[in-house]
């Protein structure tokens, strides 16, 4: 079958995300939501932490360490949920209560309890562009991933400023404006004419 997911930007300064996990994986966890939004709200539960996490709480006003074990008032107020444990049994009863409480949820490594998965990012200023293969891949996300960063040119974000600015003085009405902008964006698509 194929991927069947809808790709979805969460603004994460608006959300409040639990991760239950102080271990590897959920330094992991933290790290990626934190590396794309650093005002994210982020409570993290665990009995113990990696010092790379109390290191990164020091460092982030909006990121909580919790030191307890998991509980269903963990979920109060969360808008998702990352399951980022090594134990199975403690990733199926944070999955079972997230779904009880209806909040989306994200199990590491276990793509049939996900609600959502964390796909590779690549990210040029405001563009960003996030790589699924619907769990099926990591790895060959990860190389796209490094294909791109490396194909796309950092300049693209300049670009990107310049359209904003050109898409606001535009007059007419959407569908006037959506042809000016396809009209002056088709030179980024335009194969260049080779000299005869």
């Amino acid at each position: 079958m194929e991927n069947q997911l809808f790709p979805v930007f969460f603004k994460l300064n608006r959300l409040r995300v639990l991760v239950v996990g102080g271990g590897n994986i959920g330094l992991e966890k933290a790290n990626a939501i934190l590396q794309n939004c650093a005002e994210s709200n982020i409570s993290i539960v665990s009995l113990d932490f990696l010092p790379e996490l109390e290191d990164i709480a020091r460092h982030y006003p909006n990121v909580e360490l919790i030191r307890k074990p998991f509980s269903c008032g963990d979920l109060l107020g969360k808008d998702l949920v990352i399951a980022a444990t090594n134990d199975k049994t403690l990733n199926y009863t944070v999955w079972e209560k997230a779904k009880g409480a209806k909040v989306l949820i994200n199990v590491a490594d276990t793509p049939e309890l996900c609600d959502f998965y964390l796909g590779s990012i690549v990210q040029k200023g405001n563009l960003k562009i996030a790589i699924s293969t619907n769990g099926k891949s990591p790895t060959v996300a990860k190389r796209l991933k490094q294909v791109l960063q490396e194909a796309i040119p950092d300049t693209l974000d300049e670009v990107l400023q310049k359209l904003h600015i050109i898409r606001d003085k535009l007059k007419g009405d959407f569908a006037a404006k959506v042809k000016q902008l396809n009209n002056i964006t088709d030179v980024l698509v335009k194969p260049e004419k080779e000299d005869a």
